[in-house]
């Protein structure tokens, strides 16, 4: 399954910080952010509960990027 998130972040860096947190999140088969669309695009691994895990990457993203935001 497939959704795309809203996202606040500073710059194109950031973004990136945020991909790779996003990207290493149990449950995440796969995620792309766009600094340029503000968007986090996440594929969750098969059974996945997206109501569970996306709590799991935002607090990852803000390890990372304190000052960015997922809108969930």
């Amino acid at each position: 399954m497939k959704k795309s998130y809203k996202i606040d972040v500073d710059c194109a860096a950031c973004a990136e910080k945020m991909q790779e947190a996003a990207k290493n999140t149990a449950g995440v088969k796969d995620a792309t952010v766009s600094f340029m669309t503000l968007k986090m695009k996440v594929e969750f691994e098969e059974g996945a509960d997206p109501a569970a895990v996306m709590p799991e990457v935002r607090a990852n993203c803000k390890k990372v990027e304190e000052d960015c935001e997922v809108f969930i």
